[in-house]
């Protein structure tokens, strides 16, 4: 992996490796059970729902799943709400900002690949990390969602840098796999939505506890 400017890539997950959305999901989540008459799910369940898409997360709250008679209903009013909601809690988490902005400087490109709605990667990209992303890559029907990796490839592709400069970092099994199923390097964060003893079950090998040390992971993987 080379840091020669525009040459060098690190590509993030966004929900619980940048971002710690997880109340606004929680929250819009709940709107949709409570729109519905059912009973609302734990902050703990609807964590150990999310990475797999809106439509996933729909069919794992509702109690027939993916083939209830309100999943549209539903799977609509979520996208709907958390359009409007998706702000109100989110925030990035300690030291993302200034690691984007240091990796920028030393001439890395950036990039977000999220199985969130893409209406929403773009929105929450462009308001928190406002010139520190080249490209942001959300689900969008269009192209094969995590852990495919054609998302991960179309922005590598935008950005011009091969698989053998770039290095991908998320927080969950999806991204695990994502990378294997890529053919590229990863690090796992041990902030977000899994626990690390959790991801090394599943064959993470290297992890980050905080943004110094994934700073300098990223940046000793160029070397």
């Amino acid at each position: 992996m080379r840091t020669t400017k525009g040459r060098g890539a690190a590509i993030f997950d966004l929900d619980g490796t940048l971002l710690d959305t997880m109340d606004d999901l929680w929250a819009s989540a709940n709107h949709v059970l409570n729109s519905l008459g059912l009973p609302e799910r734990s902050r703990d369940e609807i964590q150990s729902f999310v990475g797999n898409g809106i439509a996933k997360l729909i069919g794992r709250i509702l109690p027939g799943g993916s083939d209830d008679p309100r999943f549209e209903e539903a799977y609509q009013a979520f996208r709907a709400y958390y359009n409007e909601h998706c702000m109100d809690e989110t925030k990035p988490y300690p030291g993302i900002l200034p690691m984007l902005k240091e990796l920028k400087e030393e001439g890395f490109c950036t990039a977000i690949v999220s199985n969130k709605a893409d209406f929403a990667v773009s929105k929450l990209s462009d308001y928190y990390f406002p010139g520190l992303i080249d490209t942001a890559v959300g689900e969008s029907g269009k192209i094969a969602k995590k852990p495919a990796p054609a998302m991960l490839e179309k922005a590598l592709d935008t950005i011009g840098v091969p698989l053998s400069d770039a290095v991908y970092i998320g927080d969950s099994e999806v991204d695990i796999q994502t990378a294997k199923n890529a053919g590229i390097r990863c690090i796992l964060v041990t902030w977000g939505f899994r626990e690390a003893s959790f991801l090394r079950s599943r064959g993470a090998k290297v992890f980050a506890a905080d943004a110094r040390e994934l700073t300098e992971k990223i940046k000793n993987l160029s070397k």
